[in-house]
């Protein structure tokens, strides 16, 4: 038997390759079964791979067992790493419902400040905690400490009903312009809780309305308060008319010059808010006068309310 050249084998393979579609992905599967030329068993070199292949095999390095292994985990790390915040996320989703909070407080507002009242001093003043003395605006209670003037009538009963309503409490207080007045104590509205404390004390009998400019927010709503008391005979209004006695008004001198607790001496025109119940003592160096200028001549200013 002629054998046959292994060039010719060679070829023969190569033609064999070269006819089968390459499979980018994967490599030929190589037959189990060995060729047979011309009634002769021959093994099949291996053939050389084109320059086609061997584009492919670059593109396609193979991957060892470890090797996958190593992907795999690495692959299962991105995953996790895709599914779990990283801790400057998971910080940013805890702090997220107080920057939550705070933008809901801030639509709801703030509650207004309270302040406890520890020490009623009289009718229309108190102290609140931390020793700050509060004088209410817009009204005047009858003189119960006053160093220079005797206890006056209904002064008790307004400084009694002032600490019912405000000594224990929390209350609220309301600025109008005036921040003191010249002894250092604050000037505000008093609230406690929905009672407006100035307006009951008039509106009741307790005290007057006595409305300075500027602090005047209050003072249409005072004098209705005090028509109302004087009209229905509450408080001072009843109990007090009999008692107050002033000097005869000299004729056709009706301007009544005061001197207040504090030395300050001021004259009320007919028609100011305080005219009615001031009262002349000419005893404590008060008197009449027939004319403002007389007055002003007298060293005596015109009462602040007297220009409303």
């Amino acid at each position: 038997m002629r054998k046959i050249p292994a060039a010719l084998i060679l070829l023969l393979a190569l033609l064999v390759v070269a006819w089968e579609p390459l499979e980018p992905q994967s490599s030929p599967p190589q037959s189990s079964k060995k060729e047979t030329v011309a009634g002769q068993v021959v093994v099949p070199e291996e053939s050389s791979p084109s320059a086609k292949e061997l584009a492919l095999v670059g593109e396609t390095t193979p991957v060892t067992g470890e090797e996958q292994l190593e992907q795999g985990d690495q692959e299962g790390d991105q995953e996790t790493d895709d599914t779990q915040p990283s801790a400057e996320e998971s910080e940013e989703e805890v702090a997220a419902p107080e920057v939550k909070g705070e933008e809901s407080e801030a639509e709801i507002g703030e509650q207004p400040l309270t302040y406890l009242v520890t020490r009623v001093i009289d009718g229309d003043t108190i102290e609140i905690e931390g020793g700050q003395k509060i004088r209410y605006i817009g009204i005047d209670t009858p003189e119960s400490v006053h160093p220079q003037k005797p206890i006056e009538c209904f002064a008790v009963e307004a400084a009694k009903k002032n600490k019912e309503l405000v000594e224990g409490k929390r209350v609220r207080l309301e600025k109008d312009i005036s921040e003191t007045d010249r002894y250092g104590r604050l000037l505000r509205y008093v609230f406690v809780g929905d009672l407006f404390v100035n307006d009951y004390l008039v509106r009741w009998g307790y005290a007057y309305s006595s409305t300075y400019p500027p602090d005047v927010k209050y003072q249409d709503q005072f004098r209705q308060a005090e028509r109302e008391a004087r009209e229905n005979n509450r408080g001072l209004w009843s109990a007090c008319q009999e008692v107050d006695e002033e000097t005869p008004t000299p004729t056709d001198c009706v301007i009544k010059g005061n001197i207040n607790w504090e030395g300050e001496k001021i004259y009320h025109l007919p028609g100011c808010a305080s005219y009615d119940r001031t009262k002349i003592d000419e005893s404590r160096g008060e008197r009449w006068f027939c004319s403002e200028e007389e007055a002003v001549a007298a060293g005596w200013r015109e009462a602040k309310n007297c220009s409303d």
